[in-house]
């Protein structure tokens, strides 16, 4: 008697989610559910300059628990006491590993807790955004930002809605087509450009916020690096402090945050907005100088009274990096899942998408698409964009596949 063949699939399992999912559809004994599930998610762990004591240890402990661990030559300069470490396993032995290191010497027990928070922060479900006026819930969809910029120099629509009355207008077409926050700056930040003093600020601004505040029910966000612009922006009914600086530009601004309860949007960029794209734009690590820099950044709003769960954090597409780093931060960037708070992502006309397409600015749509749906199919879930009723639809075609 003939047998046949079974059919071989590949399962490309990246998350536990997907695991449970697998499991569901074939039907598995759902007793043997919890036993399986740690085994089929696989986890890799980069350790950047470990000492070689520490290394060695590492090593040791990996192959105790049946997983590996490999370290190279340190690129960051640490010099021959200095290693990066690959770590690679399922997810129940990178447990087991963390549990046993704790009890060992030289910090390890630190290094033990950085595991557990971050095997935690990458495969807990998408925490929520809290402002000083509600609670945005997220991972159901992706949300939508919408750019309403009052300035007469931004790159992509500057000099359009210089009027309150028409920025007003926008600011109301934009919700009635799906915004779910509105995003209102009154400085260009393109690269070269030049900052603007804080009354000139205010008098773009202000009356647009204020404006808002009673029309929409919608989270208006205002886009400052300036503590006393946000105070007041703040004070006529933004909930949201989206600062590219991260708090870099004005020492004020983590206590005006603070003080308001508000949201907090934390960038990376290198320099600031008129040199960013000059000199040297090679990083030795692009991701480890971006997880750390917003790391340190998030302890800084923390220290000041700003409360974990109203923080969000974004790579900074475009500001200072080049268009292949660009690119490498959209490809990976569930890496910033590490940070445990929500990714936001502005690829919205960006000159990289121009590089790529050829495009001019008026003529980026497509490539903007295309970014949108990568981003939120790698873990962004808030996207910031000028073409609200385009990348609406773009946002829900890519959550139906993400969530399918």
């Amino acid at each position: 008697m003939d047998v046949k063949d079974p059919r071989l699939r590949y399962l490309p399992v990246q998350s536990a989610d997907e695991a449970l999912s697998y499991l569901k559809r074939a039907q598995v004994d759902p007793q043997g559910i919890p036993s399986v599930l740690p085994k089929m998610v696989h986890v890799n762990l980069l350790l950047e300059g470990i000492e070689s004591r520490m290394a060695e240890i590492i090593r040791q402990e990996m192959v105790f628990v049946g997983a590996d661990a490999v370290a190279t030559p340190s690129t960051a300069g640490q010099g021959p006491d200095g290693a990066d470490v690959i770590l690679t396993g399922t997810l129940r032995q990178i447990r087991s590993f963390a549990e046993r290191i704790a009890a060992q010497p030289f910090g390890m027990e630190r290094l033990a807790e950085r595991i557990g928070g971050i095997i935690g922060n990458v495969f807990c479900p998408s925490p929520h955004l809290r402002t000083s006026r509600r609670e945005i819930r997220l991972g159901e969809r992706t949300l939508i930002m919408g750019i309403l910029n009052v300035t007469p120099d931004s790159f992509s629509d500057g000099g359009r809605f210089t009027s309150p009355e028409r920025a007003v207008e926008e600011g109301i077409r934009m919700a009635e087509q799906g915004a779910d926050i509105i995003d209102i700056g009154g400085e260009s930040t393109r690269p070269g450009s030049e900052s603007v003093s804080v009354d000139e600020e205010l008098e773009r601004v202000i009356p647009v916020v204020r404006g808002l505040a009673g029309k929409i029910d919608v989270p208006l966000s205002i886009d400052t690096m300036k503590g006393a612009v946000a105070r007041e922006a703040l004070r006529e009914g933004a909930e949201i402090v989206n600062d590219v600086s991260s708090m870099g530009f004005d020492e004020t601004m983590a206590e005006t945050v603070a003080e308001a309860g508000a949201a907090l949007v934390l960038m990376h960029m290198r320099g600031m907005p008129k040199t960013m794209q000059t000199g040297d734009l090679t990083y030795p690590s692009l991701w480890g100088e971006v997880i750390g820099f917003l790391q340190e950044r998030i302890q800084k709003a923390e220290a000041a009274g700003v409360d974990t769960g109203k923080i969000a954090v974004d790579p900074g597409l475009g500001f200072g990096k080049t268009a292949q780093d660009n690119l490498r931060l959209i490809r990976e960037l569930e890496e910033l899942k590490v940070l445990g708070r929500p990714i936001l992502i502005g690829p919205s006309r960006k000159a990289f998408v121009g590089h790529i397409t050829g495009a001019g600015v008026g003529e980026r749509m497509e490539g903007t698409a295309a970014v949108v749906t990568a981003a939120i199919l790698n873990g962004s879930q808030i996207v910031r964009v000028h073409d609200v009723k385009a990348m609406k639809k773009v946002s829900m075609m890519a959550d139906a596949l993400a969530r399918a």
